[in-house]
């Protein structure tokens, strides 16, 4: 199928890297590599910091539908209209309309939906986004969190599931492990919930000050100075600032570690947890939001409680003195990723999902 791509979150050629870019991405070369002609539709965003934002940006999106639609009645219209990530700060003023004017499905995937959201500043922003979902011939869940939120406006028929995944061509190296262990994070240094989780594990870390081991920090960003100060009173040789990298070297500077930790506060799921595992690095993050949903506690990592600094500490501890069982862990990490969580995986589940609308 001709299928028109369109992420009002972040573009796929957006210039600032993030799991979300990442994403979608991998969701246009899963969608190609069966067989589909992909194109991006437009590079509009429909994102809002603040809701103040909805009327402007509500104007544009009808315009740019408008443009698009004159253009695509000229030039031949998509089969299939896919739009990634629609939420309420990021709604779809584009795929409904067109859709609707082309007679073509209209495809959501990782769409998130709360009845919370429906009063109060982003009420029209969660219209916008729940009249999306219910004229949706399919959403595609990534998480069990996300499916329950569209439960509530739309019929169980309409919802099916696609599994976080990456391409794991890259992670042809993995260690055989070391000591002392070598830890490591990849996140970007921004306010909100990176910071956050950045200062939960600069305490969790303080507290195992008595074992050795060296931090490794990919990332960097607006908040890197609040981060760094985070570190500041720990001995100069712990923690190593590794700066913003491009993706192709990651898979290369994961390799190098032993143990993935990164608490995960507000992660939708986190795909640098698929990719440290596939680099055969156990992960110590927590329990919370969608992360259970890449993490297998017990078997590719460690989860703890949300907010449990001592657990948390703990389990870094215990992977840090139990080298038998990283090894297990990091293998079982591998095995995971490779079998469940490939690029052709999610490529043979789409096809499926996607073969009803074929012509």
């Amino acid at each position: 199928m001709k299928i028109a791509f369109y992420a009002p979150m972040k573009a796929p050629d957006h210039p600032v890297p993030s799991g979300d870019r990442l994403m979608a991405r991998l969701l246009i070369e899963a969608l190609r590599r069966v067989g589909h002609m992909v194109f991006v539709a437009s590079e509009l965003r429909g994102y809002g910091s603040s809701p103040d934002t909805f009327p402007e940006r509500q104007a544009a999106g009808t315009a740019e539908a408008e443009r698009l639609l004159t253009e695509w009645r000229g030039s031949g219209a998509p089969d299939l209209f896919f739009c990634y990530h629609p939420y309420y700060k990021a709604p779809d003023f584009l795929g409904p309309l067109l859709s609707s004017a082309l007679a073509i499905p209209y495809v959501t995937a990782e769409a998130s939906y709360s009845r919370r959201r429906g009063e109060g500043p982003w009420a029209h922003s969660q219209a916008v986004v729940e009249a999306g979902l219910r004229q949706a011939a399919l959403n595609i869940c990534f998480t069990q969190r996300d499916r329950e939120g569209l439960r509530t406006v739309v019929a169980e028929e309409r919802l099916a599931m696609l599994p976080p995944f990456i391409d794991c061509a890259a992670f042809t190296l993995a260690r055989a492990g070391s000591f002392p262990p070598r830890l490591m994070t990849v996140a970007m240094m921004r306010p909100g919930d990176k910071l956050e989780s950045y200062r939960f594990l600069a305490r969790a870390l303080r507290r195992c000050l008595d074992l050795p081991w060296t931090l490794f920090i990919v990332g960097d960003g607006a908040a890197g100075d609040e981060v760094r100060s985070l570190f500041a009173d720990f001995p100069p040789d712990r923690v190593d600032w590794l700066g913003e990298r491009p993706p192709k070297d990651l898979p290369r500077i994961l390799a190098e570690g032993d143990l993935y930790v990164w608490p995960g506060i507000g992660e939708a799921f986190g795909l640098a947890y698929l990719e440290a595992q596939a680099a055969g690095l156990p992960v110590v993050a927590q329990a919370v939001a969608g992360v259970p949903e890449v993490v297998i506690d017990g078997a590719t990592g460690i989860l703890t409680r949300e907010g449990d600094l001592d657990a948390y500490a703990a389990a870094i501890r215990r992977l840090h003195e139990q080298p038998d069982l990283r090894k297990t862990l990091r293998e079982q990490a591998r095995r995971f990723v490779f079998a469940e969580r490939s690029l052709d995986r999610a490529a043979d589940r789409l096809s499926a999902l996607l073969a009803r609308f074929e012509p």
